[in-house]
């Protein structure tokens, strides 16, 4: 029992031993040119640092030419950075004759950028297909146009720099604007390189991680006639106002009529009152003595004879036919 109490014991001590001095790792690097002590992989496991990591990435990098320190390594991966990342990155730069020291590479790795991939699309461009962008020409024609962005990574713009919805943001408004600018939409239709020459004169990869290197228009479709349909808006909205005009006077009209009519009604009233005070007057005056019997003969004869002037004044009125 006590045998294999020590047998346990020195197995737990061997594989603690082996975990904290990692002599394959160290002999692994030694091997290959990689130089680093033993003393050092310990302290790395004391840090929290896989010291397997930063062996193999220092194996790569040596292997290729690079010249890494292992601090410089261990910082990064200590600051959150994806060593395997910045390394390859360094590699195939180095190899595309690119000029990336691992400064930049860290700065850019750190920024959350993938910095491996964007030295690939700095070798190898990428294209980005633009959404459908609609402009309209000045004869009214609406276009519907979709370009194909070639573009590759601008290293020394990569940290701060604007991503890919900027860069197509920028291309609709340079196609809005081309199309806009166009006489006709058969000129577009006749002439589609006008527009991919007029974009990149514009300089819309200013201020942006890329580089544009062409912008291709894969497809342009007609839409609707807006001049057409803006016309058609105009006139309907034209004839709304002079019906609500047209209505307001007719209603202004008819407040007038039904004024003169009440006021011609109150012109009556008034007549009437009037002619009702005649006889009272005539009696009065009879009375009085200021008017005789033949004053107002003579009256009448007048009377009589006004109604009959008016009545001559008067259009015939067609008698109706006896049954």
């Amino acid at each position: 029992m006590e045998v294999f109490i020590i047998v346990a014991i020195c197995f737990v001590a061997l594989v603690l031993f082996l975990y904290l001095v990692p002599i394959g790792i160290w002999f692994q690097a030694l091997i290959s040119g990689a130089h680093t002590s033993l003393i050092q992989l310990v302290f790395m496991r004391f840090r929290k640092v896989p010291p397997a990591i930063i062996v193999n990435n220092m194996i790569a990098a040596t292997k290729a030419g690079l010249k890494l320190t292992q601090n410089e390594l261990e910082a990064h991966y200590l600051a959150g950075g994806h060593v395997n990342h910045v390394v390859n990155a360094l590699i195939s730069a180095d190899k595309a004759n690119m000029n990336l020291d691992f400064k930049t590479a860290t700065a850019i790795d750190l920024a959350g950028r993938d910095v491996l991939k964007a030295v690939q699309t700095s070798v190898n461009p990428k294209v980005i297909d633009t959404p459908p962008v609609a402009a309209v020409a000045k004869d009214g024609i609406q276009l519907i146009a979709k370009a194909r962005v070639t573009v590759r990574t601008n290293i020394k713009q990569l940290v701060g720099g604007a991503g890919e919805e900027t860069i197509l943001a920028r291309v609709g408004e340079g196609i809005v604007t081309s199309i806009g600018s166009a006489v006709s939409h058969k000129q577009v239709l006749e002439n589609p390189d006008s527009i991919s020459k007029l974009v990149l004169t514009k300089g819309l990869d200013s201020g942006t991680a890329f580089e544009i290197l062409s912008i291709d228009i894969a497809d342009i479709d007609v839409g609707k006639n807006i001049g057409a349909q803006l016309q058609m808006d105009q006139a309907n909205a034209d004839k709304n106002i002079a019906q609500a005009k047209a209505e307001e006077r007719r209603a202004m009209a008819v407040a007038n009529e039904q004024e003169m009519k009440a006021k011609a009604q109150e012109a009556r009233a008034k007549v009437i009152e009037a002619e009702a005070e005649v006889p009272r007057a005539m009696a009065e005056a009879f009375r009085s003595g200021n008017m005789g019997i033949m004053d107002y003969y003579r009256m009448k004869n007048i009377q009589a004879d006004t109604d009959m002037r008016e009545s001559i004044s008067k259009p015939a009125q067609a008698t109706k036919p006896l049954k």
